[in-house]
């Protein structure tokens, strides 16, 4: 059960398996205004005793919140940076420095353009230099932190595959700046920001492992889930130069600043029983059971006292008795997760039932983040609420137009010119925004974004994939909102801050329906992305609206996103599909056409969307099924949140 109010953050450095410093904070936020709050202690410690300070800084998606509060810092209480020097890690080769993906533009938008920096304080590596020159420039870049006498502090992120850097795996510890060949991994999680694979540079310059070990301070920040598994093989795994990130265990003063997701997969999280005392409340009790059956291969019902004494539960056993009293308990807890009908059963008791049974009829509100989520997200639950009688109505959060290919966009104008020219149909303002945004996708270069009239078309065109997948399930038109959050509407990846304007569409879509139910995208684990902002949107309007009377009749429902699913002990409701029910689902999710066939922001994962939709509901069947319940095709998992 989700619970709306703040984790503690934690630190077990001395009881755990952590071969680093760590420290855990409940969301992206909180880390990076600390690490913000230690750089400035640094600059404002180095002014004081009149030499700069110098830094060491990383690009990326996991520092930007860093730098927004070291903004911050200079405008409202005045930090200065007159007297910072800063050299960057790395960037690609070959790369212009005015590209949309350069790390010269990254660090002029997201920090030097905001501050009192002198720009030859700055420092990046080149990614314009011809390739013979690389190797001077690489030298004298080392240099120069050198005659500096060293970095006061390196930030760093970690890729999934545990580079530092573009220190890929296989870089040695002595390893220097140098002109670095991308691991795949690392070319694959950056096509997004290149829009396909193919234009992502196989290069780059990279300092070196030598200068990042050399520096007097490090700190590593890592937030998500996607990067739970690299952290744990980092801060508990043993040295290796298959994960660079682990030589840091060697450093004298580091420090790794981690979200809750991403230090989920740590062992003082995973087990927390095995390292310190626990409160056994119903939450940790499941998460403990579920585990140890998962574990053992065992069905839960068949686990044995000697089970829970020899893998660390004697306390559970003290606590509450024999192991069957434990298992039954877990086991009936789970067992009333599941339900045909999301929308509660009426004419049935629900006392054992994740959902009420009145009203009967409810009026349900899913949020979609992108014009996909409902359908590849909960596709099933979705069907099943419109077949069992619901007033269910569907808002799209964003227009979703960044995913859309630059040829599907040609392709569209090309339609609509075609069927105008056979009809005789003329239209000035069609004319003006499609030939203007032809024009421009004709020419079109990598260092730009879309204008206007092009994130128009690509718009339309997800909305029409929308409606066509709301017709399958069967809503009428009047239940389809476009809410064109104005947060999205960058042309970039980088958006906006969630503004006033943002919160109030939401916030008027569910006065305007009244919910019984609200489904909403609950990756709270993605600190970046479009789905969280969305989140965020959707709290704030629940917190505002919370007093109105018919908001004391409405439950909020979590799904998550293609990539993951939630944990089984943290399910609490779990809607079970069949082999048929599957396919349906799918021929949903191939009304969006544009996603189809190495969309746009096809991410580490080659598999199509309905495929990892598809997976990911077979493997949460089959974890029900392994822990002794009825075997499902696929099953959809859901969370309630609590305002």
């Amino acid at each position: 059960m989700i619970e709306a109010t703040e984790a503690i953050e934690l630190e077990k450095e001395s009881i755990s398996l952590e071969r680093v410093p760590t420290k855990i904070y409940k969301d992206a936020a909180e880390a990076s205004k600390a690490v913000a709050q230690e750089i400035a202690k640094i600059i404002r410690r180095k002014n004081a005793s009149g030499k700069p300070a110098v830094l060491g800084l990383a690009t990326g998606s996991t520092p930007k919140k860093v730098y927004a509060e070291l903004i911050r810092l200079h405008k409202v209480e005045g930090l200065s940076f007159e007297n910072v020097i800063t050299f960057n890690l790395d960037e690609y080769y070959p790369m212009q420095p005015d590209a949309v993906q350069s790390y010269h533009r990254f660090m002029k938008e997201q920090l030097f353009d905001h501050v009192n920096i002198a720009p030859e304080n700055c420092h990046i590596p080149t990614g314009t230099l011809p390739l013979e020159k690389l190797a001077i420039f690489c030298k004298e870049y080392e240099a120069q932190i050198e005659e500096l006498g060293g970095l006061d502090i390196q930030i760093l992120g970690i890729g999934r595959n545990g580079h530092i850097g573009f220190n890929e795996p296989g870089s040695l510890v002595n390893s220097k700046t140098r002109l670095m060949t991308l691991d795949i991994t690392t070319r694959m999680d950056a096509a997004g920001d290149f829009g396909t694979l193919v234009k992502v540079p196989r290069r780059a310059v990279t300092m070196g492992v030598k200068a990042i070990m050399e520096a007097k301070r490090v700190v590593l920040l890592a937030f998500g889930e996607h990067k739970a598994q690299v952290i744990k093989e980092a801060i508990e795994g043993t040295v290796s130069e298959k994960i660079p990130a682990s030589y840091l265990q060697g450093h004298q003063n580091v420090r790794f600043i981690l979200d809750e997701a991403s230090a989920s997969e740590l062992s003082s999280r995973k087990k927390p029983w095995l390292f310190d005392e626990v409160i056994w409340n119903k939450m940790m009790v499941k998460k403990a059971v579920t585990n140890l059956a998962l574990s053992l291969d065992k069905p839960i019902l068949k686990l044995t006292n000697r089970d829970y004494n020899e893998n660390g539960l004697s306390d559970l056993l003290a606590n509450y008795g024999q192991a069957y009293d434990i298992n039954l308990q877990v086991f009936q807890s789970l067992q009333h997760t599941i339900t045909g009908w999301p929308g509660g059963k009426s004419l049935a008791s629900d006392a054992n039932r994740p959902e009420r049974a009145f009203p009967a009829q409810k009026r349900v509100l899913i949020f979609s983040p992108h014009p996909d989520d409902d359908i590849i997200s909960m596709g099933g639950t979705f069907q099943r609420l419109v077949d069992q009688g619901h007033d269910v109505h569907v808002a799209y959060q964003t227009s979703g137009n960044i995913a859309v290919a630059d040829d599907e966009a040609l392709r569209f104008i090309d339609f609509l010119d075609d069927f105008n020219t056979a009809f005789d149909i003329e239209n000035k303002k069609y004319n003006t925004v499609f030939e203007e945004a032809r024009a421009f996708l004709s020419k079109k270069k990598d260092s730009e974004i879309d204008i206007p009239a092009v994130r128009y078309v690509k718009g339309i065109i997800r909305q029409g994939e929308a409606k066509a997948t709301c017709r399958f399930v069967g809503i009428p038109s009047s239940n389809v909102h476009f809410l064109n959050m104005p947060f999205y509407e960058t042309g970039a990846i980088q958006k906006m801050p969630l503004g006033e304007a943002d919160i109030k569409i939401v916030s008027n879509i569910i006065a305007e329906i009244k919910p019984h139910q609200i489904f909403a995208a609950g990756d709270l684990a993605d600190p970046h992305g479009t789905h969280k902002v969305c989140l965020d949107a959707i709290f704030e309007s629940l917190e505002r609206l919370k007093k109105e009377e018919y908001m004391n009749d409405c439950w909020v429902w979590l799904y998550r996103g293609a990539w993951a699913e939630w944990d089984i002990h943290e399910i609490e409701m779990a809607v079970p599909m069949s082999p048929t029910q599957v396919l349906q689902k799918r021929h949903g999710i191939f009304k969006h056409q544009s996603q189809k066939d190495g969309v746009v922001f096809q991410g580490n994962d080659s598999r199509e969307f309905w495929q990892r939709a598809e997976d990911r509901n077979s493997a949460t069947a089959d974890l029900y099924n392994k822990l002794g319940f009825a075997e499902y095709a696929a099953i959809e998992a859901f969370v309630r949140y609590h305002f």
